[in-house]
């Protein structure tokens, strides 16, 4: 059995993102826990949890995931900026805890004035410190795989790899593949060859064992580019093969799969949808 579903709007309350995920044929759910362009949010209710979590039972719908805000920033060399990136990401944590989400996804950053080996330190030094102001949760850290636009830190599997070895908790942290990001930072995975090369770096890397989700998404761009621009399944440079064999790894058969393909609709289709339904089609 393979676990696919997309990130969803949690606009007009967070249990909509359930109930929109279960009309597009979803069997997970990613959403944001708040307005991902803004540092404040208001306090989830307890209503509000409950009408979230009654929605993932009465649908099915499993496995919800969170994305942090994008405005989060923990390699930034800018102390401000840094600080309030940690506390935000303490936030997300406890607001995952309160809707009963199990992580959390989020960038692991951009060292941009400083230097990459900065940056890493300042990962580090922020997640350990967030893992500590949260030990009273059960919610950990999926950090995401990046294309490597501009001075962003993990779109090397190394860098994944020091972070995961350097963390005090690593028990709680694991990685996110995104399938974009990963093809765009320079990893082959167009083919099935291309895909299980790729596959064996990471594994000797990181080790496929840390991946807790997947991002879903072709890529508009070529191999290599460094730039983070997502397409449906198959309309991108990876195509259908790569999905194909990714989604035919028994490795992952367990592991939650999610879509952040471009939003809207194809006629009368809603793209999540039809996205959902290439890929079922490659499974059988």
């Amino acid at each position: 059995m393979v676990i696919l579903g997309a990130h969803q709007s949690i606009a007009g309350g967070y249990y909509k993102a359930v109930e929109h995920a279960q009309a597009v044929g979803c069997d997970c759910v990613q959403l944001f826990s708040k307005n991902n362009n803004q540092w404040r949010a208001k306090p989830i209710t307890a209503d509000e949890a409950a009408q979230f979590q009654a929605a993932l039972a009465s649908s099915g719908v499993a496995h919800p995931l969170v994305h942090d805000s994008y405005l989060i920033n923990l390699a930034s060399p800018d102390g401000d900026l840094w600080r309030k990136s940690l506390d935000a990401m303490v936030q997300e944590l406890f607001r995952a805890e309160t809707l009963g989400v199990p992580y959390v996804v989020f960038h692991p950053g951009a060292y941009t004035s400083g230097s990459e080996a900065g940056g890493l330190d300042r990962i580090v030094e922020a997640l350990d410190e967030i893992l500590r102001q949260t030990s009273s949760t059960q919610v950990g850290g999926l950090l995401e795989t990046t294309a490597g636009q501009g001075t962003a830190i993990g779109w090397r599997f190394e860098h994944l790899a020091e972070i995961l070895h350097r963390a005090q908790n690593p028990d709680r942290l694991g990685v996110c593949f995104d399938t974009c990001h990963v093809f765009a930072a320079g990893y082959p995975l167009a083919t099935c060859r291309d895909y299980r090369a790729t596959m064996r770096k990471f594994d000797r890397i990181v080790g496929v064992g840390q991946i807790g989700a997947f991002h879903l998404n072709d890529s508009l761009r070529e191999l290599g580019s460094r730039v983070d621009r997502h397409a449906h399944i198959g309309q991108g440079h990876i195509g259908l093969e790569g999905f194909r064999a990714l989604l035919k790894d028994s490795r992952f058969g367990q592991t939650p799969m999610y879509l952040e393909t471009p939003k809207g609709m194809k006629g009368k289709q809603d793209w999540d949808a039809i996205n959902l339904s290439t890929l079922r089609e490659l499974i059988a």
